[in-house]
């Protein structure tokens, strides 16, 4: 007996190169929309938003997009904004791309920003390695000038 599978769906996780392609449509209609579309809402007026990525999943029914305010304020008050906009935008991506069904738009707080953030601080902590040859050509003079001494008195 065959089994139809499902191509979409995969074992290893890794999204399927349709999931990616509108991921990527999904994510540069989001962008045109909140560049060029004035949303009413307090929290999301006048807000300058980055939308880094739309990660969807594998039935194409739902959109997870990835969102930074300009300036990495007001997160949770943009999140709720955005939400609540959430059927606006889907009416308006509806305009802007050709899909069988829109998917549902959720949003989070893309944390790739804080975390190369992050890393940048931690690389900037360590030593770089002209400190540590610098440091080592000294411990190097000392300790000969130390063994030409003990040497000397042998």
């Amino acid at each position: 007996m065959a089994h139809k599978t499902d191509r979409s769906v995969r074992r290893d996780g890794v999204p399927s190169q349709r999931q990616l392609r509108v991921g990527e449509v999904l994510r540069k209609a989001m962008v045109e929309i909140l560049e060029r579309v004035e949303l009413r809402d307090p929290d999301i007026a006048g807000v300058s938003i980055t939308v880094s990525e739309v990660s969807i999943s594998p039935d194409l029914k739902t959109a997870m997009v990835f969102v930074m305010p300009l300036g990495g304020g007001a997160r949770e008050a943009v999140i709720a904004g955005l939400a609540r906009a959430a059927p606006f935008l889907r009416g308006q991506i509806a305009r802007r791309i050709q899909l069988r069904h829109v998917p549902r738009l959720m949003f989070s707080i893309d944390t790739a920003f804080d975390s190369s953030a992050y890393m940048n601080s931690l690389l900037r902590t360590l030593d770089t390695p002209e400190e540590h040859l610098s440091e080592d050509s000294a411990d190097t003079s000392t300790t000969g000038e130390l063994a030409g001494e003990s040497d000397d008195g042998a």
